[in-house]
């Protein structure tokens, strides 16, 4: 394995917590992240961003927000 680099690390950053990069990549972004503080500390931020967004996303919205986005759709639709 090799480190490869914070600019790497950063670019690939996505992929790599979503699991989306090679076996090999991901080795080499898991060390650079286990031997670079600001880049794991950007890890940990993109992380717990993700983990949030899922969580509010298996949330149902409320009935009455769901109404008021229903009709301004058939208000759009209606004058195009």
């Amino acid at each position: 394995m090799t480190d490869c680099g914070c600019e790497k690390a950063r670019r690939d950053l996505e992929e790599y917590l979503r699991h989306e990069v090679c076996k090999t990549q991901h080795s080499d972004i898991a060390e650079h992240l286990e031997n670079c503080a600001e880049c794991s500390d950007e890890a940990l931020v993109a992380r717990t961003l993700t983990d949030v967004v899922a969580r509010a996303c298996k949330e149902a919205a409320p009935e009455e927000l769901r109404d008021v986005v229903l009709a301004r759709i058939r208000e759009v639709q209606a004058s195009h």
